[in-house]
């Protein structure tokens, strides 16, 4: 775990709210100035505090209609099999989210697709055709409420 100061907190808030605030826009929210948090920032990059810097695009906005939680049973649980399907969901770009799970499932994954005709496509070729697979469950999402990557932070 990385050690973090109150500024630190301060600009990890600022930029979770809105990645695009000019160095002297965050100066004056957390009361340094701009080249420390310049200096600040690519620290907490390079220490992998913060991993990444994204847009979160609509997806009906650019044609993904339906969004599915998936629920993923493996035959078994080994290792090399885990790994396996770990490295697929990493490489399938209709995956927006995949999590190894403890509980009915191994992996709980959310994903996009055009329409159900898309959907079905998706499942044919990424869960019917690997033998690993014991099974799936799908959710429809009706209502997206919340998109967020923002992690509560305190000091």
């Amino acid at each position: 775990m990385v050690e973090l100061d109150r500024a630190d907190i301060a600009l990890l808030q600022a930029v979770q709210k809105n990645n695009r605030l000019t160095s002297e826009e965050l100066a004056g929210m957390v009361h340094l100035s701009p080249t420390a948090c310049q200096r600040r920032l690519r620290r907490l990059r390079n220490e992998g505090v913060i991993e990444g810097d994204v847009s979160i695009v609509s997806p009906k906005a650019v044609g993904r209609h339906i969004t599915m939680i998936v629920m993923v049973s493996l035959e078994r649980e080994r290792a090399d099999i885990v790994d396996r399907f770990k490295a697929a969901i990493r490489n399938t770009r209709e995956v927006m989210m995949g999590f190894y799970v403890t509980g009915d499932a191994d992996f709980m994954l959310v994903i996009t697709a055009k329409d159900m005709q898309d959907y079905e496509h998706f499942t044919r070729r990424f869960f019917y055709e690997n033998a690993d697979i014991k099974g799936f469950k799908t959710m429809v999402v009706m209502d997206r409420l919340k998109a967020s990557f923002a992690i509560p932070l305190e000091v």
